[in-house]
C-alpha cells in the first residue's frame, strides 16, 4: 500500500548559468523564515566554496530546506555551467519537480535546453519562472515564448507542457502571474510550489536508497545523501551496500536532514526524505543502499561522456619542489583517483610514463576548477594544451561538436563569423532584435572552441557573451585554420629585470614583471609574427664612471599582460605546457633547451614520413 507524503515537496531549481538561482534560493532561505531578523546572511548563500565566491558560479551541487504552510520544501540548487552538468545530472532523481529559471533579457540559452531535457527523461514537472524582468532590455513575452518552443522540442508527453509561469526579481524577492504586477514577496511561487510539485510517494516495502552525493565533515566523516525511495531508516540499522556488481553489508551511523542551512539528526526517515547517512565510507556515488533481506538495486546514475581530455604531470621545470607540499607523481596519482569518488563526470587514465595521467572532463572549465583546486591544496604540476576527444566509429573519425549561442552588437558581427568560420562552425540561425544586438547560433566542433573565448572577448571588446552545450559527435571537420603567434622565450636563467624586459617588449607582449625568477625555455611574451624568439630578460645595463646607476629609472615599461589560469589554458599550443604551483603559473616550452627542441623537431619528422 503506498502513502502520499503530503507534507513533503522535493524540488530541483535549474538554469543556465547567472540566470538567478542561488539569488532565488536566498530569497526562498530569507523568506521561509530560516533565518533570526537580526541575523546578517549575505547574498549567494549556498555558494560557500572559495572558488565559487571568486567566479560567481556555483560548481557543486547542495541541499537545503525550507517550511512553508506546514511542508517541507527539499531545495537541491543546480550548476549552470554546461562543464558542471555531471552535477546536474546525478542529483535531478532526488527531486519530483524543478524550477527553470530563464533570463528576461537573454531568453533559453544552451544549458537551458541541456537541464530541461535532463528533468524530462527523469519526470519532473517544471514550473517556468522568466527572472529579472526588471532589466532594462527585459522582454519577457518573447523569453517565454521561446521557453514555449523549447517545451514543444523537448517534451516527452502532453502532460509535460503544462507548465505554471511565473515571473520574478529574484535579487528583490518579489514573484508574480503578471510581469508589470509582481507582489511584494514570494508568496505566489510558494503556491505554485505547493500546488503544481507533486508529492512523493512512500512505497512499502524494504528500505531503498541511491546515493546521489557524498560529502565529508570533520566530526562525523563521510556523508551519503540522497532520497529514500522506499521504507525507511533509522540510526543503527544494517543495509546492503548495492555497487560495482557486489554487495557489502555496512551499518548505519546517524540519519540526518536538511533544515535550512544546519543538518539536524532524526531517529527516523522515510520515503521521500532527502536524507545524509552516516558510517557508510564505502558508499559511492550512484551506489544503492537497500534492505540486507531484499537487496533490489536502483537505476544507476548515467552521466554523459568527456569531451575535453588533458595530460597531468609532475612538475619537471628547474623551480621544481621550491612551493609546493605535494609534488611525486604517487601523490598526483592518489588526489586525482580520490577526486573520482564526487567527481562523475571526470575520468582518469594511466599513460605510459608512470609521472603523466590523461585526465579528461566535460570541458576547459571542469579541468581549470580541477587544476585550480589541486593549486589551492599544495600540489605541483604541469598540464598540456587542452585538447578534444575523437573516436572511431566504422572506420570514419569522429569528433564532438557543441551547440555555441552568441550575443553580439552588428558591428562586431562580420569579425566573429569571420573567426568562427576560420574554427570550422556552421551557422544554424541569426536572429536581429532590431536594437543593434544579433543573436547566433552555430554548430562548432569542441576543438574550434578551445582558445576562442579570449578572441570573442577582444572581438567584441568585452561585450559579447557566449555559451555553449555539447552536442553529439560528427565527422572530422578538417584542420582549423587559426595560428596563433610565437613565444618570446627566456635565452638564460636568472631574475628578470627592467632592462632586459625593455628590450623584450619591441619584440611583442611581456608576460612577466621585474624581479619574476625564469628559466631558459620558459615563455615570457608573445611575440608579434609567427615563429618562437629567445629573449635575454635577465640582461642588466652596465655601469661606467660616466653614467649614473640611477638611469634606469629612465626606462618605461608597458603594464606587462598577466595570464589567468583559464587563459594560459587557451594560449598554449602542442609543444608547450603549463607549469602549476601554489605561486605560480609559469608558461614553457615543452623541452627547454635549443638542443632538446631540434631533437624533437627531428623525432616528429621522422614519425610522420
Amino acid at each position: 500500500m503506498s502513502r502520499v507524503r503530503n507534507d513533503i515537496r522535493n524540488l530541483a531549481i535549474i538554469a543556465h548559468v547567472d540566470h538567478g538561482k542561488t539569488t532565488l534560493v536566498d530569497a526562498l532561505l530569507k523568506q521561509s523564515n530560516t533565518f533570526r531578523d537580526n541575523q546578517e546572511v549575505g547574498s549567494l548563500i549556498l555558494d560557500s566554496g572559495a572558488l565559487e565566491q571568486e567566479k560567481g558560479i556555483t560548481i557543486l551541487a547542495k541541499n537545503t530546506a525550507i517550511s512553508h504552510s506546514g511542508v517541507i520544501i527539499n531545495i537541491i540548487d543546480t550548476p549552470g555551467h554546461a562543464d558542471f552538468g555531471g552535477e546536474v545530472e546525478r542529483v535531478l532523481n532526488m527531486a519530483n519537480g524543478c524550477l527553470l529559471l530563464v533570463d528576461a533579457a537573454e531568453g533559453p540559452m544552451p544549458q537551458t535546453r541541456f537541464v530541461l531535457r535532463k528533468a524530462f527523461e527523469v519526470g519532473l514537472r517544471p514550473i517556468i519562472v522568466i527572472n529579472k524582468v526588471d532589466r532594462p532590455n527585459a522582454e519577457p513575452e518573447r523569453a517565454l515564448e521561446r521557453v514555449h518552443d523549447l517545451f514543444l522540442e523537448l517534451a516527452d508527453t502532453v502532460d509535460q507542457l503544462d507548465a505554471p509561469v511565473l515571473y520574478t526579481v529574484a535579487k528583490e524577492g518579489r514573484a508574480g502571474l503578471d510581469p508589470q504586477h509582481l507582489e511584494s514577496t514570494l508568496e505566489p511561487l510558494f503556491r505554485v510550489i505547493l500546488e503544481h510539485v507533486p508529492p512523493p510517494v512512500a512505497a512499502e516495502g524494504g528500505f531503498q536508497m541511491l546515493v546521489a552525493n557524498r560529502t565529508f565533515d570533520d566530526y562525523t566523516g563521510i556523508l551519503a545523501i540522497g532520497r529514500i525511495f522506499r521504507g525507511a531508516v533509522a540510526p543503527g540499522d544494517r543495509v546492503a551496500v548495492l555497487g560495482g556488481g557486489e554487495t557489502r553489508l555496512a551499518r548505519v551511523g546517524q540519519v540526518l536532514i536538511h533544515r535550512g542551512l544546519d543538518r539536524v539528526a532524526v531517529e527516523r526517515a522515510e520515503a521521500g526524505d532527502i536524507v545524509l547517512i552516516t558510517g557508510l565510507d564505502e558508499a559511492a556515488i550512484g551506489d544503492t543502499l537497500a534492505d540486507p533481506e531484499h537487496p533490489e538495486p536502483l537505476p544507476g546514475i548515467e552521466v554523459a561522456e568527456p569531451t575535453v581530455r588533458m595530460t597531468f604531470g609532475v612538475n619537471t621545470s628547474p623551480l621544481a619542489g621550491r612551493e609546493g607540499r605535494f609534488s611525486t607523481s604517487r601523490q598526483l596519482r592518489a588526489r586525482l583517483i580520490r577526486e573520482l569518488e564526487a567527481n562523475l563526470g571526470l575520468r582518469v587514465e594511466e599513460t605510459d610514463t608512470a609521472e603523466r595521467f590523461r585526465v579528461s572532463g566535460r570541458g576547459e572549465l571542469h579541468l581549470a576548477i580541477l587544476i585550480e583546486t589541486l593549486r589551492r591544496e599544495g600540489y605541483e604540476l604541469e598540464v598540456s594544451r587542452p585538447e578534444a576527444i575523437v573516436k572511431k566509429v566504422d572506420g570514419q573519425t569522429m569528433e564532438p561538436v557543441e551547440r555555441l549561442t552568441l550575443e553580439v552588437r552588428e558591428e562586431h558581427l562580420g569579425a566573429v563569423t569571420e573567426a568562427l568560420g576560420a574554427r570550422r562552425g556552421d551557422m544554424i540561425q541569426i536572429d536581429y532584435d532590431g536594437k543593434g544586438g544579433v543573436r547566433l547560433e552555430y554548430a562548432i566542433p569542441t576543438r574550434g572552441l578551445i582558445g576562442f573565448r579570449n578572441s570573442f572577448l577582444t572581438l567584441t571588446a568585452g561585450t559579447g557573451v557566449m555559451a555553449s552545450i555539447a552536442n553529439g559527435f560528427r565527422p572530422w571537420a578538417g584542420e582549423l585554420r587559426v595560428q596563433r603567434n610565437g613565444a618570446l622565450t627566456a635565452s638564460s636563467p636568472g631574475t628578470a629585470l627592467t632592462y632586459g624586459l625593455a628590450n623584450a617588449q619591441q619584440r611583442g607582449t611581456i608576460f612577466i614583471e621585474p624581479g619574476e625568477t625564469v628559466y631558459e625555455g620558459m615563455i615570457v611574451g608573445l611575440q608579434r609574427r609567427a615563429g618562437d624568439m629567445q629573449v635575454n630578460v635577465c640582461r642588466e645595463k652596465k655601469q661606467s664612471n660616466v653614467r649614473s646607476s640611477t638611469a634606469d629609472i629612465a626606462v618605461r615599461l608597458t603594464p606587462a599582460r598577466l595570464l589567468s589560469l583559464e587563459q594560459s589554458l587557451d594560449f598554449l599550443v602542442d609543444d608547450e605546457l603549463l607549469e602549476v604551483t601554489p605561486g605560480h603559473l609559469r608558461l614553457r616550452k615543452r623541452y627547454l633547451t635549443e638542443v632538446e627542441q631540434a631533437r624533437a623537431r627531428r623525432r616528429t619528422a621522422a614519425a610522420a614520413s
